[in-house]
């Protein structure tokens, strides 16, 4: 029996950061790039594209990020390979990584982008709880990352790649509200991680309009299970 034709293989990418809504409060977001032709032509998707003969996966996947938004993660991680035979009109497989972004960097790589010239009009940064319709079966694969990142939370550091070196626990915790989606309790919320032995207070603080707070980096020196979208070290580079 032979094949009456193949299956091609597309790459795509889940970038999330925390950006502040208008209230001040702190959301997930991820950007998206508007379909300019059919299938789905004028809906939203991940940014993504094909597979080359001549590149790995995650090279095209840092490839095709790079092209629509000008975003440069250090590390990609994959996140898994989504190939529902319905998934497109076609028989396409897609390959998803993920990475985490602190929103200076998202700043400095974007504004970078839009200098050279280069930046295309079609992306735009969404709040995880605002997505529109997407494309494909792309909102299964954001879903996906999310249920991930909440899976990932109690037992990496998952939520350091979205924060400074130095923090304050107040920071910490607005990053794991966010991840999770719900409001923690501060006085639990200190007592869980100074217990947990995974951050180490600096003898620097931050000052402002209210009490001074203390700031705390991550102990380096504490091998956790899982690194999840930040790399083996935190700092790895393809």
């Amino acid at each position: 029996m032979t094949q009456s034709r193949g299956i091609d293989v597309a790459v795509s990418t889940v970038i999330l950061t925390l950006r502040r809504t208008d209230d001040g409060s702190a959301v997930l977001a991820l950007p998206l790039v508007l379909r300019t032709r059919e299938p789905f032509a004028g809906q939203w998707a991940l940014p993504g594209g094909w597979l080359t003969e001549t590149e790995s996966p995650v090279d095209a996947a840092a490839r095709t990020l790079a092209a629509t938004t000008g975003l440069t993660p250090s590390y990609l991680e994959q996140l898994y390979a989504f190939g529902a035979v319905d998934r497109s009109p076609t028989r396409v497989v897609s390959i998803v990584y993920w990475a985490l972004l602190r929103q200076d960097d998202v700043d400095a790589q974007s504004s970078t982008h839009r200098a050279s010239g280069r930046a295309p009009e079609n992306v735009r940064w969404f709040g995880l709880d605002e997505l529109p319709a997407l494309a494909f079966d792309h909102a299964k694969i954001v879903e996906y990352a999310l249920w991930r990142l909440r899976s990932k939370v109690g037992y990496s550091r998952v939520a350091h790649g979205f924060l400074p070196a130095e923090f304050t626990l107040a920071d910490l915790r607005e990053a794991y509200e966010a991840i999770l989606g719900k409001n923690l309790d501060p006085a639990n919320f200190r007592r869980q991680v100074e217990s947990a032995g995974n951050l180490l207070p600096t003898d620097r603080f931050r000052t402002g309009n209210h009490r001074p707070a203390r700031l705390y980096r991550y102990n380096t020196d504490v091998e956790l299970a899982d690194h999840g979208p930040l790399g083996p070290e935190e700092t790895s580079t393809r």
